[in-house]
């Protein structure tokens, strides 16, 4: 026989699942562009690595045209619907409508970012030929690969790496010694942060995450486009009263386009030694 019955108490706040809820990389891409019915518009313009030259023979300054290149990022719906009826979230644990309005934004925040990755990946320039750890060398390596194409240093760099390069980064002096720089990166372990003149995003969602062939990518702002109708971005909650249901959508018209190969350098790196295993 039982001494008591035991009574089960369910805490009323719920607890959030690990899962990237927020755009990580809209700040580092372009958003502007002219909107062209479905397409946002980008226009790179540069000399087309043109020369000074001499006045000719006839007395006259020779004359060019300026290198004008316009990219278009295709835009395209995307949505994430959330739907439970009253019952359901009457008796369920925790705030049902709150959950669904959180969990379908996350939704799309991670949609964003997956659409600028994949932009990204379209780079065909590679820091080296075989995957390395990430080190200080590596690091330099792709800050040495745009700078040989002329991409300039200028607050507007950005390198994503996989947390397994980020563990990596903490072991290298040259980013955890005081000697070094102002940073206490074992103070706390940021998402973002900066060192060495670049901005470092650690992103879980990276190609290859966990293995011998991830991909961090090295990239200036100008190099990569992502057109979102900023304006009509919808998170809606509401209410069926014929159903009986409530529901949360996220919508966004969007679509992201590489707009400069040599901006882009894509660094192969081996994270296996971080894996997980069972």
């Amino acid at each position: 026989m039982a001494d008591t019955a035991f009574q089960t108490q369910y805490r009323d706040e719920f607890i959030s699942g690990f899962e990237v809820r927020q755009s990580l990389l809209r700040q580092a891409v372009t958003t502007d562009g002219e909107v062209k019915g479905n397409t946002y518009t980008f226009l790179v313009a540069d000399s087309g690595s043109a020369s000074a030259t001499t006045r000719g023979v006839n007395g006259l300054i020779p004359a060019r045209a300026d290198n004008l290149t316009q990219t278009s990022a295709t835009l395209a719906e995307w949505h994430d619907l959330v739907r439970r009826t009253s019952f359901n979230i009457y008796a369920s644990q925790g705030d049902g409508r709150r959950i669904m309005q959180e969990t379908t934004m996350g939704v799309l925040n991670r949609k964003i970012d997956a659409d600028i990755i994949a932009a990204l990946e379209t780079g065909t320039l590679y820091a080296g030929t075989a995957a390395a750890t990430m080190s200080l060398n590596l690091a330099m390596y792709g800050l040495a690969a745009l700078g040989n194409n002329s991409v300039p240093v200028d607050g507007n760099v950005t390198c994503l790496i996989t947390p397994a390069a980020y563990a990596y980064l903490m072991q290298t002096k040259e980013f955890a010694n005081v000697e070094y720089t102002a940073n206490k990166p074992f103070d706390g372990q940021p998402t973002s942060f900066r060192w060495a003149g670049i901005n470092w995003i650690v992103h879980p969602n990276l190609s290859g995450k966990g293995t011998n062939a991830e991909k961090c990518i090295m990239f200036h702002k100008s190099a990569i486009g992502h057109g979102c109708d900023m304006q009509n971005i919808a998170s809606v909650v509401g209410y069926d009263e014929e159903q009986d249901y409530s529901f949360a959508r996220a919508s966004a018209y969007m679509g992201s386009a590489k707009l400069q190969n040599t901006g882009i350098v894509i660094i192969r790196h081996d994270g296996s030694g971080f894996a997980t295993t069972a």
